[in-house]
């Protein structure tokens, strides 16, 4: 499904970043990893902050039209295809980690949260946007079942022992290519390994 909507011509969700990483990237330190990075947009614009930066992808076509994007734009993004069910984010090792719109099954988003709790270093912060139940029917993005979209109060609970420094459900218009444009419930997150 994902290597034919990417193979399609434009970017799905543009080349712009999004809007919540772009206000809270200052929260990032290198090396930064992308999960689910799509086309790349937010992978490239953070190195274009001068981070070194990983981006991971289960489509073939978007880790290729990522590559391409920081090509044009001259920068580096070390993109690999891989499934988040059996990434390996390791200990201690990142200092940011991004995860934009990137809705999975309960049991996964637990595990990848887990994760991303361990894969922190001291100091690290993970910078996360996704859609909450309250999306569904505006017909404006995020996945189509509940079950997939994030509650602030779950996502607390899955990063236990980070410090939660943001986390709430807002309202907000967002423009990010054809998939992702028109008002919007979101949960937005920030929170650092201490």
């Amino acid at each position: 499904m994902w290597d034919e909507r990417y193979a399609k011509e434009g970017h799905v969700y543009g080349t712009a970043p999004n809007d919540w990483l772009a206000a809270s990237a200052s929260a990032l330190s290198s090396p930064v990893i992308c999960l689910a990075a799509g086309q790349g947009r937010n992978a490239v614009w953070l190195a274009e902050q001068g981070l070194e930066v990983h981006a991971v992808d289960g489509s073939k076509v978007g880790v290729e039209r990522t590559r391409a994007l920081a090509e044009e734009r001259g920068v580096t993004v070390h993109a690999r295809q891989a499934d988040l069910a059996d990434f390996d984010l390791g200990e201690d090792r990142w200092g940011g980690v991004v995860t934009i719109f990137a809705h999975l099954p309960p049991d996964l988003r637990a595990r990848i949260h887990r994760a991303i709790a361990r894969g922190l270093r001291e100091g690290g912060a993970l910078v996360l946007e996704a859609y909450t139940p309250r999306q569904l029917g505006r017909g404006t993005g995020g996945p189509p079942v509940v079950e997939m979209l994030y509650e602030p109060d779950a996502i607390r609970g899955e990063l236990a022992g980070l410090d939660i420094r943001t986390c709430r459900e807002v309202e907000r218009s967002v423009t990010e290519g054809w998939a992702h444009t028109g008002l919007a419930s979101v949960v937005q997150l920030v929170a650092v390994r201490p």
